[in-house]
C-alpha cells in the first residue's frame, strides 16, 4: 500500500470530495436525527432534490404511490438508500467533467449506471443485505478513470497490450502500474472517508476468494460488471455465458431466471441513464440481441466445419490486427505528443496540459505556475559549430530539464530554442527556486560535441496564476506574461529569470 499511497501524492492529483458529499456522509454517521440533517442537506440543492424523487418514483424502486418530497422518499426506501442515491448523482456529475481525450467518458459511465442498476436487482433477487450495493457497482471501475487520469499515454498502453496478450485487465494494469483498478478505486475512495461497505466490496470484486465479510456484495459486483459488459462491451455471448454458469452455481438461479434478470437490467438501466443525463444510446433487451444474432447465424447456413474455419482464420487475422494496431497506436501516440528532436512534449501537447491545468487549479483554488525558457545567443552556436552541434545542444539543454525538474511538473519544447514548464500547485516563491535551479544547471553544464566543449545559457520568464488573486486565468494571459518576463530577461543582460506580470 506504501506504494499505492505514493501514486496518489506524486502523480495522482484528483479532486477532494465535493462539498456536498462531504456532508452527506457527516449526517448519515449522526445517529440521531441524521435523516433531518440529511433532507436538509439535499433540499437546499433544487437540482439534486428533483432528481432523487425521479429516481424514486423510477422502475427501480418500483413503488407502489408516487413520491412527492424527500419525506416520502426516506419512508419508502430508506435513509441509506437516499445517501447512495445522493451521493451516485454527486460523485458522477464532479467526475463529468475529467479531460477525455481518447477516453470514452459517456460509455464508461453507461457501463457503470448498468452495472449499478444489475447489482441492485440481482441483490434484490438473491437476498443480498447490502444496502449500499447500488453506489458500489456504480463505483466499483473508478480506479479505471482515476488511473487514465493519470497517466492517459500509459493507460492506453495497457489497453492495446490486453487487446494483444488476451490477459485481464487487472493483470495488465499491474504490469504497467503496480496496481490495478480495483485497488487503486478502494484506496481512493477510502480517502474519502466513505464507508468499508462501499469500499471493500470494489477492492474484491474481481477476485474469487475475497474477504468473508464483504464476500456476498463483491460476488454482487463481479456477476454486475458481466451483466453490464454485455450490453456495452464484446463478446457478449461469451460473458453470458459465464453469467449464466456462475448465478446458476453460486446462487442457484435458474436460465430463465437469469434470462429475466438480465433483460430486467436492460429495461431499468435505460430509465436510470436518462436521470443521470447519460445518453443511454440503443439498449435492447439482450434476449433480442441473441435472437438477432441466432437469426443471423441461421441465415447465412454455413455447416460446422465452415463456421470452425472462419472462426479460426478470423481469430488469427485479429490477433495480426491487433498488433498492427498497438504498434501504430504507439508510433501515433509519440508523434502526436512528443517533439522529434528533443523528445519533450510538443507544443500542441502543451497547449493542452496547460489548458487542463489551469481548470483545476481554478476549481480547486491552487496556484499554478508558467516557465518560458529560452537559450541564450542560440544562433551563435549554430554558426560558430553548425546545426547538427545546436541539435546536439538543444538535446543535451532538454535533459537537463527533465532531470532538475519534478515528477509532476510537465515540460515541452516551445518552438526553436524555447521551452516551456507547467509548475502545478506551485507559487511563485517555489516557481522562482525551480526556475533558478534550471538557470545554473544549464549554466555549468559542460556540453561536449565532436571534441569541443559548448557552453550556454538561458533566460527565464515566470508567470504564476496566484499572483493574480483570482480562482481562473485564461491560458493566453498566462503564455504573454511569461513571454513579457522572458523578453525582459533577455533586455536585462540575459541568464537571469524575471517574474511578469498577469
Amino acid at each position: 500500500m506504501d506504494s499505492l499511497q505514493g501514486f496518489f501524492d506524486e502523480k495522482c492529483r484528483l479532486p477532494s470530495p465535493p462539498a456536498v458529499a462531504l456532508k452527506i456522509l457527516e449526517a448519515v454517521q449522526q445517529d440521531e436525527n441524521s435523516f433531518d440533517e440529511l433532507a436538509r442537506i439535499i433540499s437546499a440543492d433544487p437540482a439534486l432534490s428533483a432528481r432523487i424523487l425521479k429516481i424514486a418514483n423510477s422502475c427501480l424502486y418500483g413503488l407502489p404511490k408516487p413520491v412527492d418530497s424527500l419525506s416520502q422518499a426516506t419512508a419508502l426506501i430508506g435513509t441509506d438508500a437516499l445517501r447512495n442515491i445522493a451521493l451516485s448523482f454527486v460523485i458522477v456529475q464532479d467526475f463529468q467533467d475529467a479531460p477525455q481525450g481518447n477516453f470514452d467518458l459517456n460509455l464508461f459511465w453507461r457501463r457503470a449506471i448498468t452495472s449499478a442498476v444489475a447489482a441492485e436487482v440481482l441483490g434484490k433477487d438473491i437476498g443480498c443485505k447490502d444496502r449500499d450495493i447500488f453506489v458500489s457497482a456504480l463505483l466499483q471501475d473508478i480506479g479505471v478513470l482515476i488511473l487514465f487520469l493519470s497517466d492517459s499515454s500509459a493507460y492506453a498502453t495497457v489497453l492495446d497490450d490486453k487487446r494483444v496478450s488476451g490477459k485481464s485487465v487487472c493483470a495488465t494494469e499491474k504490469e504497467q502500474f503496480g496496481y490495478d483498478h480495483a485497488e487503486v478505486g478502494c484506496h481512493f475512495l477510502e480517502s474519502w472517508n466513505l464507508p468499508d461497505s462501499i469500499c471493500q466490496p470494489i477492492r474484491f470484486h474481481h477476485l474469487e476468494n475475497s474477504d468473508e465479510t464483504y464476500g456476498q456484495a463483491a460476488l454482487v459486483l463481479g456477476f454486475a460488471d458481466k451483466i453490464s459488459a454485455m450490453y456495452h462491451g464484446v463478446r457478449s455471448n461469451r460473458k453470458s455465458m459465464e453469467v449464466h454458469a456462475g448465478l446458476a452455481k453460486s446462487c442457484q438461479l435458474s436460465n430463465e431466471q437469469i434470462d429475466r434478470l438480465i433483460d430486467t437490467v436492460g429495461e431499468k438501466a435505460r430509465e436510470v441513464m436518462d436521470l443521470f443525463a447519460i445518453d443511454s444510446g440503443e439498449i435492447k433487451p439482450f434476449s433480442q440481441i441473441m435472437q438477432e444474432a441466432n437469426d443471423e447465424l441461421g441465415r447465412l447456413n454455413l455447416s460446422y466445419e465452415q463456421i470452425v474455419l472462419e472462426l479460426k482464420q478470423a481469430k488469427q487475422s485479429a490477433e495480426k490486427l491487433a498488433m498492427e494496431l498497438k504498434q501504430a497506436n504507439d508510433s501515433l501516440r509519440e508523434l502526436a505528443l512528443l517533439d522529434g528532436l528533443t523528445g519533450l512534449n510538443n507544443h500542441r501537447y502543451f497547449q493542452e496540459v496547460l489548458e487542463t491545468e489551469l481548470e483545476r487549479a481554478g476549481r480547486y483554488k491552487h496556484p499554478i505556475s508558467l516557465l518560458m525558457l529560452d537559450i541564450d545567443f542560440f544562433k551563435k552556436v549554430n554558426d560558430n559549430y553548425g546545426h547538427p552541434a545546436g541539435d546536439h545542444v538543444l538535446k543535451e539543454v532538454s535533459r537537463v530539464f527533465v532531470a532538475l525538474v519534478r515528477q509532476c511538473d510537465f515540460v515541452a519544447r516551445y518552438g526553436g530554442e524555447e521551452f516551456a514548464i507547467v509548475l502545478p500547485v506551485t507559487d511563485t516563491h517555489g516557481a522562482k527556486v525551480l526556475a533558478q535551479r534550471l538557470r545554473r544547471g544549464v549554466e555549468q553544464e559542460r556540453i561536449e560535441y565532436n571534441g569541443q566543449v559548448i557552453s550556454v545559457t538561458i533566460s527565464i520568464g515566470l508567470a504564476a496564476s496566484s499572483d493574480a488573486g483570482k480562482s481562473k486565468i485564461s491560458r493566453a494571459a498566462l503564455i504573454k506574461a511569461g513571454d513579457q518576463a522572458l523578453y525582459r530577461a533577455k533586455r536585462n543582460g540575459r541568464n537571469r529569470v524575471e517574474v511578469g506580470t498577469v
